[in-house]
C-alpha cells in the first residue's frame, strides 16, 4: 500500500511543478489560454502592421516632399536664369564682327 501512497505523492507533487512552469501557461487551461494567445497573437500583427503604414507614409511623405522641393528649385533657377540672359545690343556686337 505505501507504493500507491508513493505514487500519489509523486504525482502531486508532478502537478505542482508542472502548474509553476512557463509551457504550463499555454497548454494548460485549455481554451482560455489558447484564447489569450491567439489575442496576443493578433494584436502583435496589428501592431505591426500599424508600424508597416506608417513607416512608410514617413518614407513617401519625405520623398515626396524633396521632390516637390526639387522641382520648386528647378524652377527658381530657369526663372533666374532668364532673368540674367544678355541684352540684344551684346549680341548684336558679339554677331557683328563674324
Amino acid at each position: 500500500m505505501e507504493s500507491t501512497g508513493a505514487g500519489s505523492a509523486a504525482l502531486e507533487l508532478e502537478r505542482a511543478l508542472r502548474c509553476c512552469t512557463a509551457a504550463s501557461v499555454v497548454t494548460d487551461g485549455g481554451g482560455v489560454a489558447a484564447a489569450d494567445e491567439r489575442s496576443l497573437y493578433i494584436m502583435r500583427v496589428v501592431q505591426i502592421a500599424v508600424m508597416c503604414v506608417l513607416s512608410l507614409t514617413v518614407v513617401f511623405g519625405i520623398f515626396f516632399l524633396g521632390c516637390n522641393l526639387l522641382i520648386k528649385s528647378e524652377g527658381m533657377i530657369n526663372f533666374l536664369v532668364k532673368d540674367r540672359r544678355p541684352s540684344k545690343e551684346v549680341e548684336a556686337v558679339v554677331v557683328g564682327p563674324y
